[in-house]
């Protein structure tokens, strides 16, 4: 897929809850060893009511599909994580305005847009081991894409592999924020929840442009 349409976004949301659907209990259990551990219920919920808004929607252009999407996670799921995740697709949408299509660099700026919108609702920086720690890679791999002019196949590709070493890296902070900044040092050696979402999301994303969902 060398450019994702206004077509596919409702199909993309509907692997999407299907995705985090099936990692709501993993969620669970990661979220729980210092969180509150409503974290796969919250992003279960979120991304079910954002596949609703899709159907209900109808035709829409894609900043429209996104806009839509965020509102619906922001009413489904008001937790932090499901603000956040609201707070990207709204920031998003606003970077999709007036295309036609999403190709890499079009791609590039709505993962900048979907970053900055969660670091600036969050008040976090990347090192404080919330998901900007994998949402920042992300943007920064899809930026670099672009600029080298791949397609959006190997720039989806490219964004998730980074995700992922981001993901492990994690492991080696100290939380700064929610609940699980209170447990300091015995956060080290977890792999951050929040962050584990963001991975999910840019696997689900690059999977769909693959063709694979």
């Amino acid at each position: 897929m060398e450019k994702i349409t206004s077509q596919d976004i409702p199909r993309l949301f509907s692997r999407l809850s299907e995705v985090f659907a099936e990692q709501k209990e993993a969620l669970i259990t990661l979220d729980g060893q210092v969180g509150d551990s409503d974290l796969g219920l919250t992003m279960a919920k979120g991304f079910a009511a954002a596949d609703k808004a899709m159907t209900e929607l109808g035709d829409a252009p894609i900043d429209a599909q996104f806009k839509a999407a965020g509102a619906a996670i922001a009413r489904a799921a008001p937790s932090t994580m499901g603000t956040l995740m609201a707070t990207g697709f709204l920031r998003g949408s606003a970077a999709a305005k007036h295309c036609d299509a999403l190709g890499t660099a079009q791609m590039a700026q709505f993962w900048v847009a979907f970053r900055d919108g969660v670091a600036q609702r969050g008040r976090a920086q990347v090192g404080d081991k919330t998901v900007l720690d994998v949402l920042h890679p992300i943007a920064e791999t899809m930026n670099a894409q672009a600029d080298a002019g791949a397609d959006l196949t190997t720039a989806m590709d490219a964004a998730h592999s980074r995700a992922v070493t981001a993901l492990e890296e994690t492991k080696d902070l100290v939380a700064q924020h929610g609940k699980a900044a209170a447990f300091q040092e015995k956060t080290r050696g977890i792999q951050d929840a929040g962050s584990t979402v963001a991975v999910i999301l840019i696997q689900t994303f690059a999977e769909f442009v693959q063709g694979k969902s």
